[in-house]
């Protein structure tokens, strides 16, 4: 059997990787810690309608656009994926995810459950890794902790991350991110990109 089919020649295909999760259970923080790590990694850069916060960059943390550009950019069919989560607009715009892919690099994407949901429905080869906590109680002190919500959105978000947890089955692999033990957690996910790039047949991701 030829190998072509199932392994591109040089090397292993590049991975689109969808990171997701819970609000508050450290998807920033685990994707930095990838940085960090020097992990050769291309992160997609969401943009947003919400408004940005303190400590938040332009360009690194999202890109922060009114509604009506959020809209033109739906319409034009520039977004990977979209949705509205607690009052305001997200997507992942797509011409950064194709050319860093099509450069060779594998490409990491953070989103909510619902978006995750869309992405499957366009790139069902993607690999989709679940971040959750230890526990719900973690989870409401991290976000406790943060800060960024008043009691009634804290509640909201509580309830809602208790729904996402059973949208596992449609997840290739968890990984749990223990309070402080986000190392942890990031070399879990490069051991999940080492396994990824040894299979016998390659994901092939088309856009």
């Amino acid at each position: 059997m030829s190998s072509s089919a199932t392994a591109p020649k040089g090397g292993a295909r590049p991975l689109l990787i969808v990171l997701s999760g819970p609000s508050g259970v450290g998807k920033d923080a685990v994707i930095g810690e990838l940085k960090r790590r020097g992990h050769p990694l291309y992160h997609a850069i969401t943009a947003t309608t919400r408004p940005q916060r303190p400590g938040e960059t332009e360009g690194v943390d999202y890109y922060f656009v009114s509604p009506a550009r959020f809209q033109e950019m739906v319409g034009g069919r520039e977004l990977l994926e979209w949705a509205s989560v607690y009052g305001n607009w997200y997507g992942v715009p797509k011409r950064q995810v194709k050319e860093a892919l099509a450069a060779g690099r594998d490409v990491i994407v953070r989103v909510d459950v619902q978006g995750a949901t869309s992405i499957k429905a366009l790139a069902a080869e993607a690999v989709f890794i679940f971040l959750a906590p230890s526990s719900m109680e973690e989870l409401k002190q991290r976000l406790r902790q943060r800060a960024t919500e008043a009691a009634a959105d804290l509640r909201l978000r509580l309830e809602k991350a208790e729904e996402e947890m059973g949208r596992l089955p449609m997840f290739d692999y968890v990984v749990v991110n223990h309070q402080g033990q986000v190392e942890e957690a990031a070399i879990q996910i490069e051991a999940i990109i080492t396994a990824e790039k040894c299979r016998v047949k390659q994901r092939v991701v088309e856009l």
